[in-house]
């Protein structure tokens, strides 16, 4: 049984929270932010009422552990934040779904410079790329992971692998490289690429330590983005 097929019971959790008590901690959490974080920052919430200029797109994982905001000390307005089952972008054409939407609007309409593509560690996808047979009762997340098959492949023709872990580990990375290949179909993407005017970027997060190991295209490998040396980047040479 993969990680997306087990769910909270009372009987599995020491402190279960009833349906009630789960959405009034939400609300509660909300009330604070209103009354107690927006007048601290009201000059801003201001300022992005009328307009949006991230700095950059962040296509992450939708697993409720990944916070992107929380990961890169992000305000309001920082990122332009798109997530999913896999942090998956499906090649262009395939499919015109969120995901390619919000890609076409980020680069053409907000005009970002940057795109970073971020995996995790303990990934709930990746484990379920892996046992496909776990997603018999999840037609549409089966379907939707098609797009991680290529990752999944280069890992079985390549990597011998001691253990599941270390499978998820290199499967990780290789499904965000794949990622990014995608990301490179999408016109808009290929076209601002190629000028000079968009970089891309490959990254893993491990949950349990905060390391974070980006993709190296010049060097073919992933290295640590620790503020050591150059900064490890997945984007070919502009040609224009």
């Amino acid at each position: 049984m993969s990680d997306m097929d087990k769910q909270p019971s009372a009987s599995t959790l020491p402190e279960a929270e009833s349906a009630d008590v789960a959405l009034q901690h939400i609300i509660d959490g909300f009330m604070h932010f209103r009354h107690e974080v927006f007048p601290q920052q009201e000059e801003l919430f201001k300022k992005l009422a009328t307009a949006q200029r991230p700095r950059a797109m962040f296509i992450a994982c939708a697993d409720s552990r990944i916070v992107p905001e929380l990961i890169t000390q992000s305000a309001p307005g920082d990122l332009f934040v798109t997530r999913n089952v896999g942090n998956v972008v499906p090649p262009y054409g395939q499919m015109n779904g969120g995901v390619s939407t919000a890609i076409e609007y980020a680069v053409i309409a907000l005009g970002v410079q940057h795109i970073i593509i971020c995996g995790h560690s303990d990934c709930g996808a990746m484990r379920a790329v892996l046992n496909p047979q776990t997603l018999e009762k999840m037609p549409t997340v089966k379907a939707w992971l098609r797009h991680a098959e290529v990752a999944k492949i280069v890992v079985e023709d390549n990597c011998h692998c001691a253990n599941e872990t270390e499978t998820m580990h290199v499967l990780t990375q290789e499904n965000v490289i794949a990622q990014l290949q995608h990301l490179r179909t999408h016109p808009s993407v290929a076209s601002k690429m190629a000028s000079g005017h968009l970089f891309i970027h490959g990254w893993v997060y491990s949950i349990e330590t905060s390391e974070i190991l980006a993709y190296d295209a010049e060097q073919d490998c992933f290295r640590a983005l620790d503020g050591a040396g150059p900064l490890p980047v997945a984007t070919p040479k502009s040609r224009f």
